[in-house]
């Protein structure tokens, strides 16, 4: 039987580990240090003594809370949770906890395990080490080291080298060692396998770590020409980045947010494209039975991100017909702000839309409140301000275009009250909008519908079509195929059930937060896992805000305090000196209270407005949230990113096809 040793710790052949004592080295306290991803030089070179472990978390973290009982459970089948359970302790800064956590998981569950799911547990232990590599006394650093280094090749032969994320891992890690363990040449070798194997990949957003690995690696090389060329393709924009993304999303003030590199599809071949990156939404486009014309799906946010779409179809496949029809599936800012390009460019088009658009139109009006970054300064109000449908429709209704037959069926709620499905029979595809956006309705306005998305959920699964496509691409990649959607449900209506308990009860939100609500059998459904993830939180806060006044049951709404009398609180009653608050906020962030620190330099800033570290401080709170909710909510990385001016750049693609299936320049 062959094993390898780390600490105590032995992994056995049969996946097995044993433990032979406390497996965890004991660092004893020199300096604060926020932890990321990262190894840093200290690995070799730092002081004698070890950082301290930072101490645990004052504030409830309901994503990693989530994540941990999953586990406790036993193993998941979805790679990515074991993944984002190992992203969001490291966010927290817990990596004693996390390598703790994964250790007694491995003891626990290991003879449950496949190789390859061994194999990912193992490498997430083996990046949790590396991490933790600067907090372990020098004396015993190279030895652990060194046994992260088999770790990691051991979940590689595990996996026969083929498993990306593992891979991904491997290579990351190896990247950032020094010298002295020999794996330049390894980390560049694992780099480009994920560079070009990125099929295999969850989503397209885990290529920018491999491109800025290997922009660091030949930047230490001394090809700047190489380095440049891949931290361009990362989407960072110099080799001192705060955060880890995996994510394929950009943000800019300009142009605002988008979902996905710039990309065309065919979802169905020669009839049904997909455009994505060019704006907030998606782009699609069919083909009709004769040929002879060409229909829409909504009509994007701005007309010139709906001339950039269409231009770029059309120089794609130069051969489609004329537009000569929209159908827009609901009435939001981001699906139909481009009509007026579609009526210049093809002043015969007719739009279809539900007979109650005005109702919506009204709901969003006034905008996005101050959020400019959803859609970017290029956007304004007046885009919407006259769409007017040429056709309404109220009910279930059929109708030909150029041979092909749609059927528009009016949905319930959802997100909005105006939801239109759009059925192609003929292409097995059925086109929902955003009737399960994970808010519940825009954050920002009073809309909405639980009972209505859990409807329309019902009308879905009747149809039971191939292909199920969103009006976002993270909604069609997270919320198909119908059969999900069907067990999701039953997840939702037990949330909805014991979010209106708790909340007829008299518990304030954040503790029904605290509650960390999961369904007792959600542990039989490991499709909804993450998919309830991403909208327990959410559904909670509609929820609530929907039955509950302005007078909450832990008092807040009874005052109107701002920011800046909370900012008089700390310096005047409390006394604390800018130093001080510096100091705490430096705690919290060591502790990973994010949003504790995020809230608190908020007040503090009111008070001291010029003070450099304060700013400097907001600015980590905020990022780290920000790679915090990277995966999880879209809409809280574009606040962040708008509350300290912060732009992500656009992932690229090295490679990319020619053909019609390609991304765009």
């Amino acid at each position: 039987m062959t094993c390898l040793r780390c600490d105590g710790l032995m992994v056995h052949e049969n996946f097995q580990l044993h433990s032979g004592g406390n497996t965890m080295l004991r660092p004893n306290r020199c300096a604060l240090t926020i932890t990321t991803i990262s190894l840093i030089a200290a690995i070799l070179f730092g002081s004698g003594c070890a950082t301290t472990s930072p101490a645990p978390s004052q504030t409830y973290n309901a994503e990693l809370e989530y994540l941990k009982s999953l586990h406790q459970a036993g193993p998941v089948t979805e790679p990515q949770l074991v993944a984002f359970l190992m992203q969001q302790f490291m966010n927290a800064n817990q990596l004693h906890a996390a390598i703790a956590f994964f250790e007694s998981f491995l003891q626990k569950h290991g003879g449950q395990l496949s190789s390859e799911q061994t194999g990912l547990y193992l490498s997430a232990l083996g990046v949790l080490r590396a991490s933790y590599a600067n907090q372990v006394p020098l004396l015993s650093r190279i030895a652990w080291v060194n046994e992260t280094i088999e770790m990691l090749e051991h979940a590689r032969d595990l996996t026969k080298n083929e498993y990306f994320l593992v891979r991904w891992m491997i290579g990351v890690v190896y990247a950032q060692l020094p010298d002295r363990f020999n794996k330049t040449d390894a980390a560049l070798t694992d780099l480009k396998w994920c560079v070009d194997n990125i099929a295999k990949a969850p989503h397209d957003g885990w290529l920018r770590e491999p491109y800025y690995h290997l922009a660091v690696l030949y930047d230490r090389a001394k090809d700047q020409q190489q380095a440049q060329a891949y931290l361009q393709l990362s989407g960072y924009d110099g080799f001192n980045k705060p955060i880890i993304l995996t994510t394929p999303y950009a943000v800019n003030a300009t142009k605002g947010f988008t979902f996905h590199p710039k990309r065309l599809r065919e979802i169905v071949p020669g009839k049904i494209f997909n455009l994505s990156g060019f704006e907030f939404t998606e782009y699609y486009f069919i083909v009709s039975k004769d040929g002879k014309e060409l229909i829409s799906i909504d009509a994007g946010t701005r007309p010139d991100a709906a001339q950039a779409a269409y231009e770029f179809l059309r120089h794609r496949v130069p051969d489609l017909p004329p537009l000569t029809t929209v159908f827009v599936t609901h009435s939001h800012w981001d699906h139909i702000g481009g009509h007026r390009y579609f009526h210049d460019v093809a002043p015969q088009v007719k739009f279809y839309a539900r007979d109650n658009y005005r109702q919506e139109l009204e709901i969003v009006r006034p905008g996005t409140r101050g959020f400019r970054y959803f859609f970017g300064d290029d956007f304004k109000d007046a885009f919407i301000s006259d769409f007017k449908p040429d056709i309404t429709v109220g009910k279930r209704t059929e109708i030909t275009v150029g041979g092909t037959r749609f059927a528009l069926i009016p949905v319930p709620g959802g997100e909005t009250v105006d939801g239109l499905f759009i059925h192609v029979p003929e292409h097995d595809t059925l086109f929902v909008g955003d009737f399960i956006m994970p808010y519940l309705g825009a954050p920002f306005v009073e809309e909405g519908d639980l009972p209505g998305l859990l409807a329309a959920i019902d009308v879905v699964v009747s149809l039971n079509s191939k292909h199920l496509l969103h009006g976002h691409e993270p909604l069609t990649r997270i919320f198909s195929p119908g059969g999900m959607l069907a067990k999701l449900k039953i997840h939702l209506e037990w949330l909805y059930q014991e979010t209106l308990k708790h909340t007829w009860n008299g518990m304030n939100r954040a503790a029904i937060h605290h509650q960390n609500l999961m369904p007792p059998f959600i542990h039989q459904n490991p499709e909804v896992q993450f998919p309830f993830l991403v909208m327990r939180e959410n559904v909670i806060n509609r929820i609530y805000d929907q039955n509950i006044g302005y007078w909450q049951p832990d008092l807040q709404g009874m005052d109107h305090l701002s920011q800046e009398e909370f900012g008089v609180l700390l310096t005047h009653y409390l006394e604390r000196s800018e130093q001080q608050l510096v100091s705490a906020i430096e705690n919290m962030l060591e502790s990973g209270d994010h949003a504790l620190a995020a809230r608190t330099t908020t007040w503090a800033m009111t008070q001291y407005p010029s003070s450099p570290k304060l700013q400097e401080l907001r600015k980590m709170a905020f990022l780290k949230q920000k790679e915090k909710y990277q995966e999880l909510s879209p809409f809280k990385v574009i606040v962040y990113s708008e509350a300290i001016q912060h732009g992500t750049q656009q992932l690229q693609h090295a490679l990319p096809n020619k053909g019609r299936e390609a991304d765009a320049p």
